[in-house]
């Protein structure tokens, strides 16, 4: 379900999804539809058009007008059914939807002609008192990843926010590789890949919702594509988390169905990035830092808008730090 925003279906031909409040462009979403078109990806709902108004203040973002897909169902419906029976044959599929995403942004077109970068990074000076100089670089993912991991422990509160403190250091030590990590292939990625944004509908599965992560502000729409691959698969463990609580599945044999999916779905992934060329877009030294920031964000999503949520995230971080 679309927290921030209210979508209409007309017809059932088409999907309005009107922005509450509008946003100011740019905005992610017309610039990936028009290049996701252009490139020729068709996993999505097909882009029809982006409505805006112009006013003294600039221009405003009202609405995005998509095709409506039938009998669609989002992932933490489908999934979750999933969990419960023990399937695991969609993360496959999954996975290859994933590696055929990234693949077309990595495909310039007149919107991204320069669609695959080169991580740069900013350099800190410092001089100590005996004048001796330093200079070294200093990798924004850490540092973003380390304000996640810092607020969410300011956050979260009551048994939750003691055990989160009491593993702090194995936190920080899990993200600290970020600050050394090397340069790898940029491309503007989906930003809030998780199985919510997979639908599931009646001739297969589409991927939704280009508008990037809703808890970080200004983040710079060209990342490392291990970043998605991160939130997707940390989704998976989520949707069992909703399977035990909601549907009262057994939390062990749960664990093995996430981590089953895990593998199937990265496994997938890899496979038909190497097939369509694109392998060296996934550093997999990155995967893990990322999973640990995604589980901070997830708690600091729950502490600022949906505080029910927050079961979920600490249900995977006591999971892997048992």
């Amino acid at each position: 379900m679309d927290q921030t925003n209210r979508s209409v279906v007309v017809g059932e031909s088409v999907v309005v999804k009107w922005l509450t409040p509008p946003a100011p462009l740019p905005q992610p979403t017309p610039d990936v539809f028009a290049h996701l078109t252009s490139v020729g990806f068709t996993a999505t709902a097909t882009p029809y058009a982006a409505v805006s108004r112009r006013d003294d203040e600039g221009e405003l973002l009202l609405a995005l007008v998509t095709a409506y897909l039938p009998d669609a169902v989002d992932g933490w419906e489908w999934c979750v059914d999933e969990a419960v029976s023990g399937g695991t044959s969609f993360a496959a599929d999954l996975g290859v939807l994933s590696a055929d995403l990234h693949a077309a942004m990595a495909t310039p077109s007149e919107t991204f002609p320069d669609p695959v970068r080169t991580a740069t990074f900013p350099v800190r000076h410092t001089q100590d008192k005996h004048g001796h100089h330093d200079i070294r670089p200093v990798n924004p993912w850490f540092t973003r990843a380390e304000e996640a991991v810092n607020t969410a422990l300011t956050l979260t509160g009551g048994d939750d926010g003691d055990w989160l403190s009491a593993h702090a250091g194995a936190l920080r030590a899990e993200i600290a590789p970020l600050a050394s990590s090397g340069a790898t292939p940029l491309i503007r990625i989906h930003g809030d890949l998780h199985v919510g944004q997979m639908l599931r509908w009646r001739d297969g599965y589409a991927v939704i919702d280009f508008d990037g992560n809703p808890t970080v502000v200004g983040a710079e729409p060209f990342q490392p594509a291990a970043r998605d691959l991160a939130q997707l698969t940390t989704s998976l463990e989520h949707v069992g988390q909703v399977a035990v609580k909601r549907r009262d599945a057994d939390p062990h044999v749960i664990a093995g169905w996430a981590a089953g999916a895990r593998a199937a779905l990265e496994s997938a992934y890899v496979g038909r990035l190497t097939e369509l060329g694109h392998a060296d877009l996934l550093d997999r030294s990155l995967l893990r830092p990322f999973e640990v920031e995604q589980e901070c964000r997830e708690l600091i999503y729950a502490a600022g808008h949906l505080p029910r949520w927050r079961y979920a995230p600490m249900g995977v971080l006591r999971s892997w730090y048992r």
